[in-house]
């Protein structure tokens, strides 16, 4: 799976995802710093990216614009590093890779069980 790690979380994800099998990216790594939510969401639908954040503006924009791409995986509760949460977020992407690969917001929390929504929202 193509993983576009957002801004808001550390890169150490990159080498996290890609040791077990998936071809990460961090955005500081190729986009702007500053960007705004919309150019990272478009640069994801464009490029086939699975969008990975801790920010709740990506499913907004989704449910505004009632794209059914790109997915996204939204991480909650604090710490947001691979080292404590890299094994669930690893399960949450296997689990859900079909509704990921269709298209669906997956919300990953600290009960370690993924609640997926397929896009596009109504």
């Amino acid at each position: 799976m193509r993983i576009l790690v957002d801004m808001n979380l550390t890169p150490r994800w990159v080498p996290h995802l890609n040791s077990v099998g998936h071809a990460a990216v961090h955005w500081s790594s190729i986009g702007r710093t500053a960007a705004p939510d919309r150019e990272i969401c478009a640069y994801a639908r464009l490029n086939g990216y699975v969008l990975l954040t801790n920010d709740l503006d990506f499913p907004q924009i989704l449910a505004h614009s009632k794209d059914s791409k790109p997915s996204v995986v939204l991480l909650r509760g604090e710490p947001l590093v691979p080292e404590l949460r890299g094994g669930a977020l690893n399960r949450a992407l296997a689990d859900c890779e079909t509704e990921l690969i269709q298209g669906a917001i997956v919300t990953l929390d600290w009960s370690d069980q993924p609640r997926a929504r397929v896009l596009p929202l109504r």
